[in-house]
């Protein structure tokens, strides 16, 4: 399932050098502190990311990344070494 949603980020426009440029950590992206990230606050520290990507990282569908969700998200995106 995993490496489904991981697919379709990429085949949803996605790009690894765009996520790579402008990834930041959570703490950072997290800038109200919520303890989640919105597609707002995502969207600034990688301007490509789509709202399809961004609900496709969001497994448990309410509207935000946990830092584990964000960090699977960076990780799909991390160019191989």
């Amino acid at each position: 399932m995993k490496n489904i949603i991981l697919t379709s980020l990429f085949a949803l426009g996605l790009s690894s050098a765009a996520m790579a440029q402008a990834a930041t950590d959570f703490a950072s992206v997290d800038t109200d502190a919520s303890g989640g990230v919105s597609y707002a606050e995502a969207v600034v520290a990688w301007p490509d990311l789509t709202e399809e990507a961004f609900a496709a990282a969001d497994l448990d569908g309410n509207g935000e990344l946990s830092a584990e969700e964000y960090d699977a998200l960076a990780a799909s995106a991390a160019p191989a070494m």
